[in-house]
């Protein structure tokens, strides 16, 4: 198996332009590998606008390890507009993945890969659907990985002898702390950038995370129809 999980984003513009990312994860935990810029920018020190529920000690951590590992990507974009059209391609190991949208909507699951892979220690609570990473994903599709990587985790917890919670109060609790990162993490990115498209690519991620507190349990009453299957069994 290869050391590394690798997840290229390529940008196309109506000019004709190209911007191109390259990502490399480490396999065996998930962790980004990155070359992080020499002299980053002021916004990325952890004490600018520091997130309120960030556990994260100055005195050990200088920057942010988020804002580092972001200050590149965001210095591309920071003349953006959200609206912007262009053609998103991304390509893994196992397929590509293609779409005709907005920068925001295609800026957003690059940087939901690298908060949740750089160090941070509430966005790592999620780290475990990167592996498994879908770009453009829907509401729908969002919520059932979600919910299927936190019962995961329990299942794993029940085999090392841990509590295993199987309600989805945890899993909600998890995604509050994520919203409250996002939205001060927006704080952060808008002294970074003259135009909104870093920005709003974060706060599509935020909808995502205050649906999936808000609406899992409905959207998993509408998709239980479909495990009739596995549900009728004695």
């Amino acid at each position: 198996m290869d050391d590394q999980i690798r997840f290229v984003y390529i940008y196309k513009f109506k000019d004709g332009s190209t911007k191109h990312f390259d990502l490399r994860l480490d396999s065996s935990n998930l962790r980004l590998i990155a070359k992080r810029p020499e002299n980053l920018p002021l916004w990325a020190l952890l004490s600018f606008n520091k997130c309120a529920i960030c556990p994260l000690s100055e005195k050990d951590h200088t920057y942010c390890p988020v804002a580092a590992n972001l200050s590149g990507i965001v210095e591309q974009f920071k003349n953006f507009l959200s609206h912007e059209r262009v053609s998103v391609t991304v390509a893994c190991e196992e397929r590509f993945y293609g779409k005709e949208t907005t920068v925001q909507g295609g800026l957003s699951p690059l940087l939901g890969i690298i908060m949740t892979t750089s160090g941070c220690p509430v966005m790592e609570q999620l780290k475990p659907m990167v592996r498994f990473h879908l770009p453009f994903a829907s509401l729908d599709e969002t919520i059932f990985r979600g919910v299927s990587m936190y019962l995961v985790a329990q299942y794993f917890r029940n085999q090392d002898g841990k509590d295993a919670q199987w309600s989805l109060d945890d899993l909600q609790k998890i995604y509050a702390e994520v919203g409250k990162v996002n939205r001060d993490f927006a704080n952060r990115m808008r002294a970074a950038a003259r135009k909104d498209a870093n920005v709003n690519a974060l706060v599509n991620l935020d909808v995502f995370a205050s649906m999936m507190t808000l609406g899992a349990e409905d959207t998993l009453k509408r998709l239980k129809p479909y495990f009739s299957a596995l549900l009728e069994k004695e």
